[in-house]
């Protein structure tokens, strides 16, 4: 088990200026004179701004306005229930003309959901409500305000700060990072050296949340103004220390400022509350200060513009939503200095190459920089590894980049996570000492895009898994719960019998003898239409031939063998329940009968012939 140095062992340390170092790291150019030499600048809304819906870790947020809709400055374009979600506020007054897919700050340039405004030039502000004397508010009250402030980590993560803020482990040290160590970016250095005071009442509103024992404001010795600033405006309070941390790349990161300050080394799996710390970046506790105090939304941040293809390097205050195009024209781009376009979001060391300048300027963005021909090494500079190890020496998590490199590019992903892919902090350190020129971060951050889009379809993939399991096991329950009903049914009949006994048999006997009596009945009744019907037809025929022959006049009356076998069938027809065989002895019948009726008529007509005969001589 590692151990790690207790609270008074830090304290003393941190009191004489004695502080502990992390492994590997760099010291690049710093190129930060570019932009911070000046103070940040104010510039003109954009015609245009466009405000993607999910800016940090977490869920996107509802969206509670619609296209056509006039919004004011401040007011909220999204709002959730979720607690993992952080609503987005509308920069500037205007029209919503779309809401859709827009190119997103991402390094692979895809489209995430928008909400575009036309801005109306008015700058016409929402109705805000800051929190009178936060100290007399409950802690619930004051993360409301945060968390309806739309406030994530603004040095890089997107954390929403209201989660963090909601910490109920006890904390020992509350550490603000003023570090900004990577070159060329310097909106946190202008923005301590102006608005030291607001990041103060910022820190205040945390320690009264979070009741850390100690708070330590670090700030890289490179900047000794901000240094200087912070110092004068935190000397009135006893548990709050500026100390200034040696510059080294990348001192900023969590991990390492935490070591640097502490020793204690955060699990790989781990969260800094786990080893008694909390970071904020001094952008999020000015955020936080606007918030409680003012009742302002994260509507803007400062952004540093830099590099040698802009004519004049400087700080802005950008709102969220701004379009790159617009920030790059207002410190005068000049395209000639750069063979193709190259527009970076973020540092030279941590940053990605935009795909559009129509990209919008987010929560987490602190710089664009736009580096002129041969400024910064390209993709096509890359070359064949030789192996020399300097990015294992340079990197600051301990990992071995150049394994991690070999099979992220053979997209080896299971080798690559067990060389720690995922402990990368993707600080660029090792790229940055390539001789080979390799993009290192690259095929990192490209293996991990990988990773989680498999890890994604394979949760898919078992959650169908569940849902086919779970249909299957509830159709077989169905019918294992109807065949047991069946089961028991049969069995309460059997129960029924035997219990019963020689009374269930008599019941079915006497049921039968009735049946059958029925049945004979409704013979009889059949049988008495039958005769009625016959004696009715006897009498009609007697009456329709007449004849002067009497004997051939009674007989013709008489029945006949067609009117019996009619008869015959007649009662055959009217068995309810004949059988087969009464059908077939019918039909012989009728045939009989037929014959019968052929031979009489033909003997009759021989013998009326015969008589003809005789009376005629």
């Amino acid at each position: 088990m590692t151990m790690f140095a207790d609270y008074d062992h830090i304290m003393e340390r941190l009191a004489l200026q004695q502080l502990w170092d992390f492994p590997g790291g760099v010291h690049p150019q710093q190129n930060k004179t570019k932009s911070n030499q000046t103070e940040i600048q104010r510039i003109a809304l954009p015609d245009l701004i466009h405000i993607p819906v999910k800016q940090h870790i977490g869920v996107n947020g509802d969206i509670i306005v619609k296209v056509g809709e006039l919004v004011a400055k401040g007011q909220p374009l999204t709002a959730s229930e979720s607690a993992f979600a952080v609503p987005v506020h509308a920069s500037t007054s205007g029209k919503v003309i779309a809401i859709g897919d827009h190119v997103a700050a991402h390094p692979s340039g895809i489209s995430e959901l928008t909400i575009s405004i036309e801005v109306d030039g008015l700058d016409t502000a929402y109705e805000f409500k800051p929190l009178s004397d936060y100290t007399k508010r409950t802690k619930n009250e004051i993360i409301e305000a945060i968390c309806q402030a739309g406030i994530s980590g603004m040095g890089g993560a997107g954390f929403p700060t209201h989660l963090k803020s909601n910490n109920v482990k006890p904390i020992e040290f509350l550490i603000i990072n003023g570090i900004e160590c990577e070159p060329y970016i310097t909106s946190d250095d202008r923005l301590m050296r102006e608005h030291a005071w607001q990041i103060r009442q910022g820190i205040d509103i945390l320690y009264h949340l979070l009741q850390p024992k100690q708070v330590i404001v670090a700030v890289e010795n490179n900047k000794p103004e901000a240094f200087n600033t912070l110092s004068i405006a935190c000397q009135q309070q006893d548990n709050y220390q500026v100390v200034s941390v040696p510059t080294k790349y990348p001192a900023g990161g969590e991990k390492q400022l935490i070591q640097v300050l502490s020793s204690r080394e955060v699990p790989a799996d781990g969260l800094p509350v786990d080893v008694g710390c909390l970071m904020y970046n001094v952008g999020t506790c000015y955020a936080i200060a606007d918030a409680v105090i003012e009742g302002k939304p994260l509507i803007e941040r400062v952004v540093t513009i830099t590099g040698d293809a802009v004519e004049t390097p400087q700080n802005v205050w950008a709102r969220i939503g701004t379009p790159v195009k617009h920030l790059l024209t207002h410190a005068n781009y000049d395209s000639d200095k750069q063979a193709y376009p190259r527009i970076i979001m973020g540092g030279p060391m941590m940053g990605f190459t935009l795909s559009s300048v129509q990209v919008p300027v987010v929560k987490i963005t602190n710089c664009i920089l736009v580096p002129a021909n041969k400024e910064l090494p390209t993709l096509e500079d890359e070359r064949a590894c030789i192996r020399c190890s300097a990015c294992a020496d340079a990197c600051p998590a301990s990992l071995l980049p150049q394994q991690l490199f070999w099979h992220s590019k053979a997209k080896e992903y299971e080798q690559a996570q067990e060389y720690n892919l995922f402990d990368c902090i993707e600080c660029g350190a090792c790229a940055y000492v390539c001789p080979s020129e390799i993009p290192l971060v690259h095929y990192y951050r490209k293996a991990k895009a990988d990773i989680r889009l498999q890890q994604v379809e394979k949760e898919k993939a078992e959650k169908a898994r569940i849902r086919f399991e779970a249909r299957k096991a509830r159709l077989q329950k169905d019918k294992d719960a109807r065949e047991e009903k069946h089961r028991l049914a049969a069995q309460a009949r059997a129960q029924t019998m035997t219990n019963d006994g020689g009374a269930a048999k008599d019941k079915i006997a006497a049921a039968l003898a009735r049946a059958k009596a029925k049945k004979a009945a409704m013979a009889k009744q059949n049988n008495e239409q039958i005769s009625a019907v016959s004696e009715e037809t006897y009498v009609e025929r007697a009456k329709e031939r007449p004849s002067a022959n009497t004997e051939i006049s009674k007989s013709a009356a008489l029945p006949t063998d067609s009117d019996a076998q009619d008869i015959d069938a007649l009662k055959v027809n009217a068995e309810p329940n004949s059988s087969a065989d009464d059908a077939a002895n019918a039909k012989k019948a009728k045939v009989a009968a037929a014959i019968a009726r052929a031979k009489a008529k033909k003997a009759q007509q021989a013998k009326q012939a015969k008589e003809n005969k005789a009376s005629d001589e």
